[in-house]
């Protein structure tokens, strides 16, 4: 191949790859939990620009909203009954692991992507990438066991998926409603917008909203951050307060 050929390849794959782009803004980005907290909804707005000198596509685009929570370990173990009792047997401990995640599309993720487009991407409940796990102590069964983690997060709430949680406004302006659970940790979160056409990841971006505690809640969590001692000292003499209260007022004479 004659070297002036190599930057007239790249130009135009780079043309090809910028001919989509994403814009994209959250109806808030920062959700305040109180002592009447019980969940909350982000609204997810996003347009798809073209460039001008590129042709049009045939078909529809797929748009996926992959919203994660702040990241930690987390390890999932087998029980097993052992006569009257139950015991931990195998265990996958998974590293860098979203605490809460929702994954919003306009479609079946596998109906806008091959598996492995999806997994490259890291697109999905599933955790991937092998440098995540440990899997050690349960050879062979690290996919076993990534399911029943993502079934159990779901149970409680912080994992969710919604095949159509995505719905075209227009033909290029779309949005996605992105559920905040009543057990959502305080942090940083990440949004991540993915744009696919035929099966092909075009382009993505990102945002991000926070979770802070908010009212009394965050005045003590504060204080306890940052003068232990005293805090601990304060809770010590209303436990005693309220235990001398108590015999007082439930005191039989």
């Amino acid at each position: 191949m004659r070297t002036w050929l190599v930057p007239a390849i790249l130009w135009a794959m780079t043309t090809a790859a910028a001919a989509e782009t994403l814009t994209i803004s959250l109806s808030h980005h920062r959700v305040r939990i109180t002592s009447t907290y019980t969940g909350a909804e982000l609204v997810v707005f996003g347009v798809i620009e073209r460039d001008a000198s590129s042709a049009a596509r045939a078909g529809d685009y797929d748009i996926v909203v992959t919203a994660r929570g702040p990241r930690g370990n987390t390890v999932v173990r087998e029980k097993q009954r052992l006569g009257p009792i139950w015991i931990n047997r195998e265990q996958v401990k998974f590293f860098d692991l979203p605490s809460t995640m929702a994954v919003l599309s306009t479609a079946p993720l596998t109906n806008i992507a091959d598996p492995d487009v999806l997994r490259r991407f890291r697109i999905g409940l599933l955790p991937a990438g092998g440098d995540k796990l440990d899997g050690t102590s349960a050879p062979g069964r690290a996919e076993e066991f990534a399911a029943s983690l993502v079934r159990l997060k779901t149970q409680s709430g912080l994992y969710a998926e919604n095949e159509r949680g995505v719905a075209f406004l227009t033909e290029n302006v779309f949005r996605a409603t992105v559920p905040v659970p009543a057990a959502a940790p305080i942090g940083i979160y990440d949004v991540q917008v993915s744009l696919f056409h035929g099966g092909v990841r075009l382009t993505e971006t990102s945002t991000n909203f926070e979770v802070t505690k908010a009212g009394v809640e965050q005045l003590l969590a504060l204080e306890a951050r940052e003068n232990g001692f005293l805090y601990g000292l304060a809770a010590a003499a209303m436990a005693l307060a309220f235990g001398w209260l108590a015999t007082v007022v439930f005191r039989r004479d």
